[in-house]
């Protein structure tokens, strides 16, 4: 997606704020979503995706007005979700980079399998393998499951 960075985007210090970048990622992935056929067969489903994890690095601003691209890719996917890799690309340069996974979830309630996942989308290559450092990163920042004790406690 091409976009240009816009007065409602900028924060007190004139570059793009921090939360405005996963905002313009959740355009990025439904587009991809759309683009791909995958949201018409999820949605008559009554599939649909909620973030679960996150992450992203900024090495340059975006300043008022710049122009960049938002590429985004599936990296892959397991049990747990979808991994999604995002970049926010001027001139060919990463400014910013994410990894996400996503769940899908159903509108009666309950998660959406792998299995009935991939099945509604029509996704049939062999399972991939994430990258090691994907692997590190869902390590990394996994928390406890929703019904699970998740105590809030500095250490």
């Amino acid at each position: 997606m091409s976009l240009r960075v816009l007065p409602t985007d900028i924060d007190v210090l004139r570059h793009m704020n921090n939360g405005v970048y996963f905002s313009i990622m959740d355009l990025g992935r439904m587009d991809l979503l759309i683009r791909s056929g995958g949201w018409k067969k999820l949605s008559a489903k009554g599939y649909y995706p909620v973030m679960a994890n996150e992450t992203i690095s900024f090495r340059k601003s975006l300043n008022l007005w710049t122009k960049f691209d938002l590429e985004t890719r599936v990296v892959g996917y397991d049990a747990k979700g979808v991994y999604v890799e995002q970049r926010f690309v001027v001139g060919g340069e990463i400014y910013a980079q994410a990894m996400t996974r996503a769940r899908f979830l159903k509108r009666s309630g309950g998660t959406v399998s792998l299995e009935d996942l991939l099945e509604t989308i029509g996704w049939d290559e062999s399972h991939p393998v994430l990258p090691d450092w994907v692997q590190e990163w869902v390590d990394s920042v996994a928390l406890p499951a929703s019904r699970a004790e998740a105590p809030s406690v500095w250490n």
